[in-house]
C-alpha cells in the first residue's frame, strides 16, 4: 500500500504521536489492562496558586510570570455581567491548553513516571494528550492501587477522577482468549483522540493488533452540522457548495485515514452524498436529481475514500529509529 507522506504530514502531528505511541505500547508491551482516565471539569478545577507555582518552576522573568496571573484572573462575561474566576483556565483562550498541559505535567505525568519506576510490579505504559489519558497495565493489581493513589494524589490539586467515564478494562493480546474461557464477551472497547480501539487479529499475520475505528457519536455529530450548514448553503451555486464539501471531507479524511477504518469513512462519504442530494432536491418539487445523474456530475468531485497514513509502529520506528520495544 502506497504511503501518501505530504498528505498525511497536514494532519495535526501531536494527534497523531499519542496516537501511534499508545498503539505500540499496547501491542508491544504487557499490556492486559488499560485505564481509560476522565479528569471531571479539568479546565474548571485548575488552581491558580499551584499552576503559578510550576509556572514559576520553568520561568524566570517575573513579567512573564505576572502576565499570565493576569490571565488566569480575567474572569468571564456572562449575560454582560463579569465574574472574576478564582480557578480553572480562561475558556478559549489561546494559552489555556499550554498550561492545562503544564499543570498536568507536574500533577501526573512525572508522579506517575516516579510510580512506574519504583512500585508498578510490571510493566506499564503512559500516553496524555492534554487532559485524556490511557494507561496501560501487565497486573490488574498494579492498575488498581495506581487509580487509588492517582485519586488522592489528584485532590491535594483540587481535582478528581470521573466516577463514571474513569474504566479500567481487560485489553491486549490475551484478553479475548481469557474472556472466552470465563465464558464473558468480547474485550470492551475505549476512546482515545476521536477513536475507538479494539482488540483484534491482524488479516494477513493472524497476530494481536489494534482497530481503530472512528468514534460513532462523533462522527454523527460532524454529519448533523454538515447537513446544518448544507441547509443554509441551499441556494448558493452548485460549485460553491461542491469546493467547501471537498474541503470538508478532506480535511475529516486527513484525520480518519487510517488502516482498518475504511469502513466508516465510506459511511461517512455516503451520508455527506445523500445530505448533498437531499438538498439539492429540496430546491424545487420538479427536482430532475436522480441518485445516478447526482453521482455522474457532483458526487465524483468528493475525494474518494483512501488510507492516508501508514501502521502506527511503521511511522513510530522512524521517528524514533533507537526505541527498543524491550526499553
Amino acid at each position: 500500500m502506497g504511503f501518501d507522506r505530504g498528505a498525511a504530514n497536514r494532519g495535526p502531528r501531536w494527534f497523531r504521536g499519542a496516537l501511534d505511541a499508545l498503539y505500540v505500547g499496547i501491542t508491544q508491551k504487557k499490556v492486559n489492562w488499560v485505564l481509560d482516565l476522565d479528569v471531571k471539569s479539568f479546565f474548571d478545577k485548575v488552581g491558580h496558586d499551584w499552576m503559578i507555582r510550576f509556572v514559576e518552576h520553568r520561568i524566570e522573568d517575573q513579567r512573564i510570570v505576572r502576565l499570565i496571573q493576569k490571565w488566569l484572573k480575567a474572569g468571564v462575561m456572562e449575560d454582560g455581567r463579569w465574574f472574576e474566576t478564582e480557578e480553572g483556565t480562561p475558556q478559549g483562550s489561546v494559552i489555556s491548553p499550554i498550561l492545562a498541559n503544564l499543570y498536568l505535567h507536574h500533577v501526573l505525568d512525572l508522579w506517575a513516571d516516579v510510580w512506574r519506576k519504583k512500585v508498578a510490579a510490571g510493566d506499564m505504559i503512559i500516553v496524555r494528550y492534554a487532559d485524556d489519558a490511557v494507561l496501560g497495565f501487565q497486573h490488574r493489581e498494579d492498575a488498581e492501587r495506581f487509580r487509588e493513589q492517582l485519586r488522592e494524589r489528584l485532590q491535594k490539586f483540587g481535582l478528581e477522577l470521573h466516577p463514571q467515564k474513569t474504566r479500567l478494562i481487560e485489553f491486549g493480546r490475551f484478553a479475548a482468549e481469557r474472556r472466552e474461557k470465563r465464558g464473558e464477551g468480547k474485550p470492551e472497547t475505549f476512546h482515545f483522540l476521536g477513536f475507538t480501539h479494539i482488540c483484534g487479529t491482524s488479516r494477513k499475520q493472524k497476530h494481536f493488533t489494534v482497530y481503530r475505528k472512528t468514534i460513532g457519536k462523533r462522527m454523527a455529530a460532524k454529519l448533523k452540522d454538515i447537513g446544518q450548514k448544507l441547509r443554509e448553503r441551499r441556494h448558493e451555486s452548485d460549485g460553491d457548495t461542491a469546493r467547501w464539501l471537498i474541503s470538508v471531507v478532506r480535511g475529516y479524511f486527513q484525520y480518519h485515514a487510517v488502516p482498518e477504518n475504511e469502513m466508516r469513512m465510506k459511511a461517512f462519504r455516503n451520508d455527506v452524498l445523500r445530505k448533498w442530494l437531499r438538498q439539492l432536491r429540496r430546491r424545487s418539487q420538479r427536482s430532475r436529481w436522480t441518485w445516478e445523474r447526482f453521482l455522474e456530475r457532483l458526487g465524483a468531485l468528493l475525494p474518494l475514500v483512501e488510507i492516508l497514513h501508514p501502521w502506527p509502529n511503521e511511522r513510530f520506528a522512524a521517528k524514533h529509529p533507537r526505541w527498543e520495544p524491550c526499553a
